[in-house]
């Protein structure tokens, strides 16, 4: 309305008495900005009686002033704007901090970044399973990196909503701030983190905007280092807050169509936030503030003490070596602040750090961690969930601490169950570290050693050989008739990782599974690397070639990276197993590795993760092949889901060894993780968390393109 040649906007609100505590610090904190020369704040027109406002019908009404200016949402934002806003909020620091003490309502606000971990009651109401995970890994972030050092952190009465629809701009800097509802009485370092949040979005360069908001900011208060440390926790933690707010707005009003569409600047923002690595940000802004920034050791220091401690059997990946010290789903930081993008840890099967398996493992490690001897449901739990993913006649686990320990009893199971002791595995196949394990592994054989057990069928490899599939199966039902009676078992990885990524030839396991059952054998499926949906279309990989084992052996990925390992087989394996001496494993089975395997179990059903290594993995393996009808060096592509392999074989048709590595180390220089295997180490191996989506192949893609461009044809790497 506009009275005396003047604007005013009338406001309503519901009389109560906590309405007019509310009002009342309101007008204290507007009129204690109002001082400030450069910006114009509301200002409240008193009722005739000099009141704040105004009573009718249980109703009270007031007047505010109208600040005219264009909104910070409807502008380009340059760097002096970007200062501008930070000094503002230096500035208004300063005074709020001059106020002291505030009394604070009693029901917390769902705004005030320090009640963030209140919010989780409407994680469940985030339709999006990715982004839910996502909100949930940054609000257990805040509540470990925040939280306990929240008594460093200044308190004031904050504006606490200073976004781009409640800024104004003129002649290139902020003129106005208005809008003073969401004032709380918080950390003073929430108003800047909120203020950064909104300027921050769909932004390009998102550290340089940090810097120069924070910059400002600190040449009018300088901040302490808890707060700067603090800032890339509270930037996400206002994101986040605002995504379940409006998740939870959106189901109190499901035809409201803007918010879906008013959420997308935040969704994008968040999925860039996690791409920094937090050592950086905290640099940045420690830099920005004129602090000193802290970093964690370097390579150098870890390898000096590495070298005192540890054997040099233990290797290392890349010729120069990394330092981690963070994971976030496929992402992995170093500690000198680079982010790099992980195409090549498998076990991390649901992403790294997945806020639900880490709930699941802490909650119940709090509360019991014990053995088998005893009754808890946490061990009934997982194991009736997972053989709901097998065929009804493999009914019985074995629960152990690795996939190598699997494979060990597997073995001795088999033994057992025949009588007999030689294995037949495959030529380059890998099957773990224990004694047992290695003697069937050929890809770990020295020449000088002997495994009199072992029998050895060829690596059912098409690529890049004149042998078809007959030739393959022949050679095995051979040596199953050279030795018939003594084979205890057969065992194979249904794509062979070690061996280069290389799935067995179609028909190899439906022509060797009926002849070993004639002979007595048993089967065995080693689904250490490739279960658990990684494959795509398959959650286990026998299941590409239609044939069901009497054996499973599973590791690696099972507990997202906690070590729990699994024999899954018949009940006939199990019960004649039981005529032996006691079977027992101090730790496999324990509630904790339960619950954290139930979790993965969890997430990949709630996240649909083998739909989504399915599509990923064929959009992936699509672009490799474009990229091997530009650059032939990259002669095949095979594989499954997100569990691939691209062989490097040179024009001549040699083994592209030295190329291989140099794309490895090309790429890890480009911050992106791929590995390297096979017999002569040629095969590039794909095999990220499976949170590794379209984007980051369009990344891999690029990068690996741009360096084969560069250097394919070096002589160095022929």
């Amino acid at each position: 309305m506009r009275t005396s040649g003047a604007d005013w906007i009338l406001k309503e609100h519901p009389d109560s008495a906590a309405t007019r505590l509310r009002i009342a610090r309101e007008d204290r904190l507007m009129n204690l900005h109002a001082v400030d020369r450069l910006v114009r704040f509301p200002r409240h027109a008193p009722t005739l009686d000099g009141e704040l406002f105004a009573e009718e019908g249980g109703k009270l009404y007031r007047l505010l002033s109208f600040l005219e200016g264009r909104f910070l949402a409807q502008v380009a934002h340059s760097p002096e704007m970007m200062e501008s806003l930070g000094a503002l909020l230096g500035r208004m620091a300063v005074r709020a901090l001059s106020m002291g003490v505030v009394e604070a309502p009693v029901a917390p606000s769902d705004w005030d970044l320090q009640h963030l971990g209140l919010l989780r009651r409407y994680l469940q109401e985030e339709a999006d399973p990715h982004l839910r995970s996502l909100i949930a890994y940054f609000i257990d972030q805040f509540e470990a990196q925040v939280w306990p050092v929240r008594s460093e952190l200044r308190y004031c009465m904050i504006h606490n909503d200073a976004n781009d629809w409640n800024i104004l701009v003129r002649d290139n800097v902020i003129s106005g701030l208005f809008d003073f509802g969401d004032h709380c009485y918080s950390w003073m370092v929430n108003d800047l983190a909120v203020g950064l949040t909104y300027m921050l979005l769909d932004k390009d360069n998102l550290l340089e905007t940090v810097r120069q908001v924070v910059s400002a900011f600190s040449r009018e208060l300088p901040l302490k280092a808890a707060e700067c440390d603090a800032l890339y926790w509270l930037v996400a933690g206002r994101l986040c807050m605002s995504l379940l707010n409006s998740a939870h707005a959106m189901k109190q009003q499901p035809d409201n169509t803007y918010i879906p569409i008013s959420r997308q600047p935040a969704e994008r923002l968040l999925h860039s936030w996690l791409q920094i690595n937090p050592v950086r940000a905290k640099a940045v802004i420690r830099q920005a503030a004129g602090l000193q920034p802290e970093y964690p050791p370097d390579t150098a220091t870890f390898e000096q003490r590495r070298r005192r401690v540890l054997s040099p059997a233990l290797s290392l990946s890349y010729t120069t070596p990394i330092a981690m010290q963070r994971a976030a789903f496929q992402y992995m930081y170093d500690t000198s602040g680079e982010t790099y993008l992980d195409a090549y840890n498998n076990i991390m099967l649901v992403g790294h750090c997945h806020p639900h398996v880490v709930s699941r493992s802490t909650s119940v490690m709090r509360r019991l961690n014990t053995n088998t001897r005893y009754h808890y449901d946490e061990l009934l739990a997982y194991t009736e969930r997972l053989l709901e993913h097998f065929p009804p006649a493999l009914s019985r686990v074995f629960l152990v601490n690795s996939g190598s320990a699997a494979t060990d009893l597997a073995i001795r199971l088999a033994r057992h169950y025949t009588g007999r002791r030689k294995v037949l595995a495959l030529e380059h196949g890998y099957h773990g570290n224990t004694e047992t394990a290695i003697s069937i592994s050929h890809y770990k054989h020295r020449p000088e050693t002997a495994y009199p057990d072992t029998l050895l069928c060829p690596m059912p490899k098409a690529f890049g050989t004149d042998n078809s599939v007959s030739d393959y199966a022949s050679a095995g039902l051979r040596t199953i008739g050279e030795h018939e009676g003594q084979i205890a078992a057969f065992i194979a990885e249904p794509i062979m990782g070690c061996g280069g990524q290389v799935p067995l030839a179609d028909g190899f396991l439906q022509a060797l599974y009926p002849e070993l059952r004639k002979a007595g054998a048993l089967c065995i499926s080693d689904e250490v690397q490739v279960g658990f949906g990684r494959l795509g279309a398959y959650f286990w990989g026998f299941e590409m070639y239609g044939v069901v084992p009497d054996m499973v052996v599973l590791g690696k990925p099972m507990g997202n990276g906690h070590p729990i390992g699994a024999v899954v087989c018949t009940a006939a394996i199990a019960d004649e197993f039981a005529s032996g001496p006691e079977f027992f494993s101090s730790f496999g089975g324990n509630p904790v590795s339960c619950a954290t395997g139930l979790a993965v179990l969890e997430v990949l059903q709630q996240e649909s993760l083998g739909e989504h290594a399915k599509v990923t993995g064929e959009y992936l393996a699509e672009g490799f092949k474009r990229l091997g009808s530009e650059f032939p060096v990259l002669a095949d592509v095979r594989g499954s889901g997100l569990f691939l392999g691209v062989e490097v074989q040179l024009p001549d048709g040699r083994p592209g060894t030295r190329l291989a590595n140099g794309i490895k180390n090309g790429l890890r220089e480009r911050h992106i993780l791929i590995g390297t295997d096979g017999p002569a180490d040629n095969v590039l191996k794909i095999k990220p968390p499976l949170p590794f989506n379209r984007s980051n192949s369009d990344r891999l893609l690029e990068e690996m393109s741009r360096w084969l461009r560069r250097n394919a044809a070096l002589k160095e790497y022929s």
